[in-house]
């Protein structure tokens, strides 16, 4: 969906249909992505070449979420790297100089950045909500091994979810002057089936299973009475903003970009809709919500530290023990009474 074809494309179906569309405001990606990608660029590199570092000087002791932090630290370099052509393609008015291999290459590594921290955020929450929850029922069953094996699965299974997005054209037939995030107007159809698929597979599962183990840590912080109130606090303020932030990189960028493409379809079989402008630069303000995930989960990850869990899976021991013990006396105290009578 890119700039000088669009435009000509929508002008032909007028004159041929007598249609009359409102005009896409094709500059408007171009005015906002190239400032986002810099900002993040600079701000994401510096984060996870930290947050990278701080893991390595302690690699003697890793952990088993120390490998998800470090498999989405590397998602996230991967595709840093790739911003500053992308900013060179805006600068030059979405002309691309770099060759359509390479255009391919582009787009790949962030569909893998983009999958791959939704895949290692779940499984740094479902390992969370383990340790946290059921420490008992976890211990000595998940180890370092039992981690890597993880991560392995997750790089393949999102490298086969991205992979048939470089099969569909990056650019105009006989042409390479273009980069193309989705594809031309001529797969558009495809590309749509093919983007509700890997939205479904690639999304909604995960961040439900996301949700899902938030969800019950918070209900068991909220439901012990027994741990200190002002960890608590940080404990609900951290999975608050964990979902916040979740929601605002990913649930805009799939809504948008799947409703972007419906209107492309419409309009290749003649029908606009007055929403389709609206709903292009929503999904332009998407693209650049999602990509600042690079810069934020080195922010999300370092709340993951271990120490961090074994502090707070402490405090809930603690708790359920005094509770138990509680109940114990009061059971005690009661059994002795009726002896006495």
């Amino acid at each position: 969906f890119e700039l000088l074809y669009m435009e000509h494309f929508i002008n032909l179906l007028g004159i041929m249909m007598n249609v009359s569309c409102e005009k896409i405001n094709f500059d408007f990606a171009r005015q906002l992505l190239p400032a986002v990608y810099i900002s993040v660029f600079i701000t994401g590199l510096i984060a996870n070449a930290w947050g990278l570092k701080s893991l390595l000087q302690n690699w003697n002791k890793l952990k088993i979420i120390n490998v998800f932090v470090l498999n989405l630290g590397l998602a996230d370099i991967l595709y840093l790297l790739m911003l500053p052509f992308l900013v060179v393609y805006y600068f030059l008015k979405s002309k691309w100089i770099f060759g359509a291999v390479f255009c391919k290459i582009t787009r790949f590594f962030f569909n893998l950045n983009l999958y791959g921290s939704i895949g290692f955020l779940t499984c740094i929450s479902v390992y969370r909500y383990l340790a946290i929850v059921h420490p008992i029922r976890v211990i000595g069953r998940i180890s370092v091994t039992h981690s890597v094996v993880t991560t392995v699965i997750v790089w393949v299974l999102v490298s086969i979810q991205s992979l048939p997005d470089m099969f569909f054209a990056k650019s105009y037939e006989n042409k390479t002057d273009k980069c193309f995030d989705t594809t031309s107007q001529l797969y558009v159809e495809d590309y749509m089936k093919y983007s509700l698929g890997w939205t479904v597979t690639g999304f909604c599962i995960p961040f439900l299973i996301t949700l899902g183990c938030y969800g019950h840590l918070a209900v068991v912080l909220c439901t012990i009475q027994r741990i200190d109130k002002v960890q608590k606090q940080r404990s609900l303020k951290l999975l608050l903003i964990l979902i916040i932030l979740l929601s605002v990189c990913y649930i805009p960028y799939h809504t948008f970009k799947n409703l972007n493409l419906k209107s492309r379809v419409l309009l290749k079989q003649g029908q606009c809709r007055e929403w389709s402008n609206e709903v292009y630069i929503a999904y332009q303000i998407s693209r650049g919500l999602v990509c600042l995930n690079s810069a934020i989960n080195p922010l999300v990850y370092l709340h993951g530290k271990e120490n961090t869990l074994l502090q707070l899976r402490q405090l809930l021991q603690r708790a359920r023990r005094s509770n138990t013990n509680l109940a114990c006396t009061g059971a005690c105290d009661v059994y002795n009474t009726n002896r006495q009578f």
